[in-house]
């Protein structure tokens, strides 16, 4: 999808800096504010978690303490894919797309980084393998875990008139049996776990680093509504075609 912009300011080399050093004021006042917002982030109290939850992995039920694999930081994507869904939401999945190159990077950083969702393990290794994904999956199907972090929502929830998302009563029909989000936990040197953050909705848009470029492409996002012109990767009609340098077909 692309639409030209209807009219656009054309403008001389000179007018052209004069503007782009104005906007580069806002921006470094932007840098600086999101400086001081990560600042107050790590400042957010913490709270001791109790609850002994149980995930289903490649190998065998483990803990939350476990999924730390050894590491202090654990950070988990809560993605949407259902008991009963036939494939991953594809906003998640685009998320998704993101994970593995960081995985060498935050590990050596003390930090382990795993995806969750209630479908069982079968069928997320089945979609992971479509997706060619590596980073670490794992199932809540027979836990409490996505409901107490208010990701996923009964039948009974969603006929009622609210449910408790993104830290707020939303009306029920503004819910869907599975949601978005991403959670952070720190554990000690005596094995306890400490829930530090989560974030819904929008909360992690700034994981999407496809979304960051096109923030600074000449006609942006260019969508019709958030994300609607996002795939999955391996369901958009036109393979890429090949950068000019590439010397090879796509």
């Amino acid at each position: 999808m692309s639409h030209a912009p209807e009219k656009h300011a054309v403008v001389s080399r000179e007018d052209w800096l004069e503007a782009r050093r104005a906007l580069l004021v806002k921006e470094k006042a932007h840098t600086r504010a999101r400086d001081a917002l990560n600042a107050e982030r790590m400042a957010l109290p913490w709270v001791k978690l109790d609850k002994d939850y149980v995930f289903d992995t490649p190998a065998g039920k483990k803990t939350l303490a476990e999924l730390f694999d050894g590491r202090s930081q654990l950070m988990i994507y809560h993605f949407m894919l259902g008991p009963d869904w036939e494939a991953g939401c594809p906003g998640c999945s685009f998320m998704a797309d993101h994970l593995d190159g960081t995985l060498p990077h935050l590990n050596h950083h003390d930090v382990t980084l795993v995806a969750v969702a209630r479908a069982p393990l079968a069928k997320i290794e089945a979609y992971k393998r479509r997706m060619g994904w590596r980073f670490p999956w794992v199932s809540s199907f027979e836990s409490d875990f996505n409901r107490d972090f208010h990701v996923s929502f009964s039948p009974q929830d969603l006929a009622g008139e609210t449910i408790d998302y993104n830290f707020t009563t939303l009306p029920a029909s503004q819910g869907n049996d599975e949601l978005p989000g991403l959670s952070a936990f720190y554990r000690d040197a005596d094995g306890q776990v400490f829930h530090t953050y989560s974030t819904y909705a929008r909360g992690a848009e700034e994981l999407l680093g496809t979304l960051m470029i096109l923030d600074r492409a000449p006609l942006g996002r260019n969508e019709d509504g958030t994300m609607g012109f996002v795939r999955r990767h391996d369901e958009y009609e036109d393979a890429p075609k090949a950068a000019c340098c590439s010397g090879a077909a796509a």
